[in-house]
């Protein structure tokens, strides 16, 4: 019951935290999906708009040293409700004030700056209530709420693009408005201390960088983001540059929509890998998933003048290398680290790898541009080779440090 004291059980813990992650993500992709509309309308480059999903990550970065650091010190819930506020309020800035670039900017950093204080204070609530291979598979679930809140915020923003981008903006801030007291009034506040350890500084990161095989999945899971953020934030434009080419053709809604039925399979490839992980060699596992991956991204971007279905499916494919080490990196990263350490870790987890999510739409627009623009089926191959960098990295980043 909503506003009991006493801990829900692991179950429901999961599916309150998971239902939780998915509300306060309703905006998370709302302007990928909208950015050819809003990239005509505002006349941005291909390097400005990629720009606007990168502050998404500048945002997410500049608030997690503090808001996820501060787990270590501060109850998660309250936490995670100031965060939620912190998402409504840049959604509500783009349906009432964004103009252009600069507006657009601070209004993605409030977004991206709300997840840093949802998603790993949110894994933080969940390990505090599961332990062993029971958190493992818990994690693989929180997890994968990430992708359903992805597919949910795309297919909203498509389902809303015909009512206009600030209606589109405006509704996609009911979501974290309903997850903060969600999860406040859930689960019982947090106690006191239990261990004499003094509790990491916001940012002391020097002894998770010491635990080499903590850190050894904290950077694969970086070069993880560089690639999936790269994806997610210019899979819409994408499909509707591949769908253009078709002799159907195709509308943003439609672009969306493909790019959220990509983002649903992206669970199911979290939840199995992580699976394979805990029965198998979790190192092996995704390295192997990695390397796959990385050779998928060099032979993406050409496929754009196929018939969409067999685009579809091969961009589906390719998701599914991508997410398919998502959630044993997380698990890996939480069972390495030390438990009076394990805000700090969580927060060198998110900076670094949402760091890189940051750079990534930019860098893969800059290729565009550079490449002869988003029209050139070249440029794009190119882009999406781009990625292709962070996969080959974090395989390369796993092997040297994840062992114990």
């Amino acid at each position: 019951m909503i506003g009991t004291k006493s801990p829900p059980s692991p179950l429901r813990a999961v599916l309150l935290l998971c239902t939780a992650e998915i509300l306060s993500m309703t905006g998370f992709a709302t302007y990928p999906a909208l950015l050819r509309t809003l990239q005509q309308g505002w006349s941005l480059t291909n390097s400005e708009a990629g720009l606007i999903s990168g502050t998404f990550f500048a945002g997410y970065m500049a608030a997690t040293p503090i808001l996820v650091g501060l787990t270590d010190r501060i109850d998660a819930r309250r936490i995670y409700l100031l965060a939620t506020l912190l998402s409504a309020c840049g959604c509500l800035g783009f349906a009432l004030f964004a103009q252009g670039l600069i507006s657009a900017l601070l209004c993605q950093a409030l977004v991206g700056a709300g997840l840093a204080g949802t998603y790993m204070p949110g894994l933080r609530l969940l390990t505090e209530h599961l332990q062993g291979t029971t958190q493992s598979r818990s994690i693989a679930f929180y997890t994968a709420s990430f992708g359903l809140g992805t597919s949910g915020s795309l297919l909203l923003a498509g389902a809303l693009s015909q009512a206009g981008w600030q209606w589109t903006f405006a509704l996609a801030s009911l979501g974290p408005l309903m997850a903060g007291p969600l999860v406040l009034f859930s689960f019982p506040p947090r106690g006191g201390q239990t261990s004499a350890a003094r509790p990491a500084g916001l940012f002391e990161f020097g002894s998770v960088v010491r635990n080499r095989p903590a850190f050894g999945y904290i950077l694969g899971y970086m070069f993880h983001c560089w690639e999936l953020f790269g994806l997610r934030s210019w899979l819409p434009a994408f499909f509707a540059f591949s769908l253009g080419l078709s002799a159907t053709g195709g509308s943003l809604a439609r672009a969306a929509t493909l790019a959220a039925w990509v983002n649903l399979l992206g669970p199911l490839a979290s939840i199995f890998g992580n699976e394979l992980a805990v029965r198998r060699d979790r190192r092996q596992v995704v390295l192997m998933v990695m390397t796959a991956s990385g050779v998928a991204s060099c032979l993406v971007g050409f496929s754009a003048p196929l018939p969409p279905l067999l685009v579809f499916i091969l961009v589906a494919g390719y998701f599914l290398l991508v997410m398919g080490d998502s959630a044993a990196l997380t698990a890996g990263m939480v069972a390495a680290a030390d438990p009076q350490r394990r805000g700090a870790a969580m927060a060198l987890h998110s900076l670094l790898g949402f760091g890189a999510g940051f750079t990534a739409p930019l860098v893969f627009g800059a290729v565009l541009d550079l490449a002869g623009g988003n029209s050139q089926v070249f440029a794009w191959g190119l882009a999406f080779a781009s990625l292709g960098v962070g996969g080959f990295c974090s395989a390369v980043a796993v092997r040297l440090l994840g062992r114990r």
